[in-house]
């Protein structure tokens, strides 16, 4: 989009918001998700998988970082995005303590990713609510808008039960229902009038 012609697709940002992604989606690293959207601007977009757990869970990551850690915790790590997959971001609610590298990206919610906040998490003195994923979805300039239009996906307020409390195999659905949408009675079949 040039800067002369008008945003019909995006009224606004969409951060804080879920994608949803539509049924016919094909693309292997984004079909069957819901993306929270950390950043949109002109720039572009980044937002985290939420509903694609990986094989290791949080005690296993938090051993390999040789930090302590009780056994109990075994919170499901997510595949945030196929971009800096190699790479840690914590989405949690807010806290007193600042870490060393974070984002608010609602008043709500803090995207981080230095490692204090993990170490805090070993020794039970961090958020309560937290989302740790590895890699990230990144959009360039006008790409999600045009993914939009191209009824790719869905958009909606985020719902912090839904990504925090909601097991991971529902969190698709209990998203697209908070739309009044039903996901099994799409069409698997895009098409424009």
């Amino acid at each position: 989009m040039t800067s002369d012609s008008p945003s019909i697709y995006l009224p606004g940002s969409l951060q804080g918001h879920f994608l949803i992604s539509m049924p016919h989606m094909d693309d292997p690293n984004f079909a069957q998700t819901v993306i929270y959207i950390c950043e949109h601007n002109e720039s572009g977009a980044m937002g985290i998988v939420v509903n694609r757990p990986i094989e290791m869970d949080l005690g296993q990551l938090l051993q390999h970082l040789e930090f302590s850690y009780n056994s109990d915790l075994n919170d499901l790590i997510y595949a945030g995005g196929p971009v800096q997959n190699d790479r840690g971001f914590i989405l949690h609610r807010h806290t007193a303590n600042q870490w060393e590298s974070c984002y608010d990206v609602t008043d709500e919610l803090t995207l981080t990713t230095s490692l204090d906040i993990l170490q805090a998490i070993s020794e039970h003195s961090g958020p309560e609510q937290f989302l740790v994923a590895l890699g990230y979805a990144g959009w360039g300039p006008g790409q999600l808008e045009q993914e939009l239009s191209d009824n790719v996906w869905l958009s909606c307020p985020a719902n912090l039960d839904i990504m925090f409390r909601t097991p991971a195999e529902e969190r698709l659905q209990a998203a697209a229902a908070t739309m009044g949408i039903n996901l099994d009675l799409l069409t698997s079949q895009s098409g424009h009038a």
